[in-house]
């Protein structure tokens, strides 16, 4: 079961790891309401399918039933949650399969929200974040013959398809550029729940800092949550009152308020006192702008639910396999955007660092 496997041939994830701008109109597409949501409800900037999410051959899912079940950052977290609605919602448009997503607004509702979806006979049924782990473990061991998927967790079942990623390589990326572009050698680091996937991130960007500039230091700081862009704009406060001048955040809807600081702060702060914001898990700077987003840690989180999705209606859906993707997949790095802010020599830097990590001459930490 615990079989660590590499995508089948039908994720294709583009080397360049460009991320399509996502539209502004609202393709809901039905999703499910929140326990506290109207029926109605969708993501105030509701994401857009990304055209190089699949492959190009035609598949036909008419008939097919997906689901996905978001963590407490919601689908309209810009970042984590919204990247993997946006995979289905290229389902959806690619092969004509029906697709749900269910918010969830508290850990209570994980498992319940689950089971909403089995008990309908969704041929796949998504749980979206590490924290949904022992939901999907429970759901799956009560109902032997639904299909489950995990992002960020490996539950060990017949039934269940584990995705993983090596976020600590990608963030090691975005810590070449903030440790050669820091101006004040002081960097932060914001951090939902201190939980394994998002101590990877930590770790690699760390890693990356150092790499490249030794004098640099890294405060970091975790809130302790995903959805509460409050507790991410006085974190950011913080670190930028003690000098950082650019905050890596891998905090979903937290993240938000990462951004909201620094754009405050810019309105009024001299050319060589402005300060930055690194995004994660999506092209952030397609939300926040070009003027306070430095660039992005990708995690093509988008891509591996809409190829194991896929699959599912190939008949080759990964059922009791790991998979786990990194840089040679090109799962995890920079958005094309990235060049817009950092400039080309420091962009080859993370070119060479990247080589290094896929042929193994570095290894990137996963734990302290």
């Amino acid at each position: 079961m615990n079989k660590t496997t590499k995508l089948l041939t039908g994720i294709m994830l583009v080397a360049s790891l460009t991320l399509t701008a996502c539209g502004a109109k609202n393709n809901n597409g039905g999703g499910a309401a929140s326990p506290s949501a109207s029926p109605s409800e969708s993501p105030s900037a509701s994401p857009t399918a990304s055209e190089s999410a699949s492959p190009s051959e035609t598949v036909d899912g008419k008939g097919f039933k997906f689901a996905m079940v978001t963590d407490v950052g919601g689908v309209n977290d810009k970042s984590f949650n919204q990247s993997a609605w946006e995979g289905l919602k290229t389902l959806e448009t690619e092969t004509g399969a029906s697709v749900k997503y269910q918010e969830s607004k508290e850990a209570t509702n994980y498992l319940t929200n689950l089971n909403k979806f089995v008990r309908e006979d969704y041929n796949l049924t998504w749980g979206i974040g590490f924290l949904l782990g022992d939901a999907v473990k429970d759901a799956a061991s009560k109902n032997p013959d639904a299909h489950l998927a995990i992002i960020d967790s490996v539950v060990e079942a017949p039934n269940v398809a584990s995705i993983t990623f090596a976020e600590n390589e990608g963030s090691f990326l975005v810590g070449v550029v903030a440790g050669l572009m820091t101006k004040s050698n002081k960097i932060g680091f914001v951090g939902g729940m201190d939980i394994p996937v998002i101590k990877r991130f930590e770790l690699g960007f760390v890693a990356g800092v150092a790499a490249v500039n030794p004098d640099a230091k890294v405060e970091i700081n975790y809130t302790g949550a995903f959805d509460k862009a409050d507790l991410g704009k006085a974190a950011a406060a913080s670190l930028y009152n003690a000098g950082a001048d650019i905050i890596f955040h891998a905090a979903g809807g937290t993240g938000n308020g990462v951004f909201n600081e620094a754009k405050e702060r810019n309105k009024s702060a001299a050319a060589d006192k402005k300060v930055w914001v690194i995004g994660v898990d999506k092209d952030q700077s397609l939300e926040f702008g070009d003027d306070v987003t430095l660039t992005s840690m990708l995690k093509r989180v988008d891509k591996a639910v809409y190829s194991v999705s896929r699959d599912m209606i190939e008949g080759k859906f990964p059922a009791g396999q790991v998979t786990t993707l990194g840089l040679k997949d090109d799962a995890v790095g920079l958005p094309e955007t990235s060049k817009t802010n950092v400039p080309q020599d420091v962009l080859d830097k993370v070119e060479e660092y990247k080589q290094k990590i896929v042929s193994g001459e570095i290894t990137v930490p996963t734990a302290q």
